[in-house]
Order: C-alpha cells, then structure tokens, then sequence
C-alpha cells in the first residue's frame, strides 16, 4: 500500500457534483439523472469506495473549479500501473 499512497497523484478524481442528481451537465455532472444521487457528499464516496474494496483518499481541503463553494474530492485507484483493474470484480 505504501507504493500507492506515493502515486496517490496519478488516481482518478471524482468530485461529489460529478454525481448529484440536482446539478445539470453545464453545472458539472458527468451521469444521467437516473443513476445519480441527491447531495452526496465525499465521505459517502468513500464509504462506497471501502464496501467495494477500491482504495481512496478524501482531500477536504480541495474545491470544485467551476464552484468554489463545492468543498472535497476523492481521489480513487480504479486501474493498477499495468491497466488491471484493481477489483476485477468491478470492470
């Protein structure tokens, strides 16, 4: 886990608006309104990221550029170097 927190850098980024069913897409959601949640926060993120065994990190103190009054990110290892999933249960 070590070799990981060290290329902590290089994991995709997922802010909350990413997923918020109230947001439009000019607003910063990136899913359809179907599959989105209302006012989803990092830490429940997170949690979802621990329950599918992903590795994460909450970065608090990061804002949303387009809105800088959304506070927070998650950065999430989805691929290992070699472009394996890192849960190959999830594709």
């Amino acid at each position: 886990m070590d070799g990981e927190i060290k290329n902590i850098k290089k994991w995709n980024i997922l802010y909350p608006v990413y997923i918020n069913s109230k947001k439009t897409i000019a607003e910063g959601r990136r899913i359809c309104v179907t599959k989105a949640c209302a006012c989803l926060t990092c830490t429940e993120i997170s949690d979802c990221c621990n329950f599918l065994k992903i590795p994460c990190a909450i970065e608090f103190d990061k804002t949303y550029p387009q809105d800088f009054m959304q506070r927070g990110r998650v950065r999430v290892l989805l691929k290992r170097e070699d472009e394996t999933p890192y849960n190959p249960v999830i594709p």
